[in-house]
């Protein structure tokens, strides 16, 4: 397993800085930019990303961004992690009248299996999402 991890501020561009990065990631293990791993990962970096400077944000805290490359799997795992256990994500229904909060069914339908865990020796808690990626292209190459 390779893994590559950031902490980022706990901020707005703290998150487009995750989000951007993990694609960048993605492109070097061999999953190009456009292609459907690299966007499914990116667009779920940037909701877990975006969840957790505004709902899991402690001033002066940082936050971090683990992609985890199971290549036995093809799969990528995503981890982000904030300093605010104690507020859980709530996946909200398509159907209610507010604007928002509706990012956690996109997870959902995107990844093959998310959830959250407390964080690892340390306050806060981590949501994470496994996404199937298939054979990177680096190795359809080398074939």
């Amino acid at each position: 397993m390779t893994t590559f991890t950031l902490r980022f501020t706990a901020t707005p561009r703290g998150a487009r800085l995750a989000r951007r990065l993990a694609s960048q990631q993605m492109d070097a293990w061999g999953w190009p930019y456009g292609g459907t791993a690299n966007d499914t990962v990116e667009l779920i970096v940037a909701e877990l990303a975006a969840n957790a400077v505004t709902h899991g944000r402690v001033p002066g805290r940082d936050a971090e961004l683990r992609l985890c490359r199971q290549d036995g799997e093809n799969g990528v795992r995503i981890e982000v992690s904030d300093t605010r256990g104690e507020r859980l994500p709530v996946v909200r229904d398509a159907g209610s009248e507010e604007d928002g909060g509706r990012g956690l069914v996109l997870v959902g339908a995107l990844a093959k299996e998310w959830g959250v865990t407390d964080r690892p020796g340390a306050p806060g808690k981590t949501v994470w999402a496994v996404v199937g990626t298939g054979v990177p292209l680096a190795s359809r190459e080398g074939q």
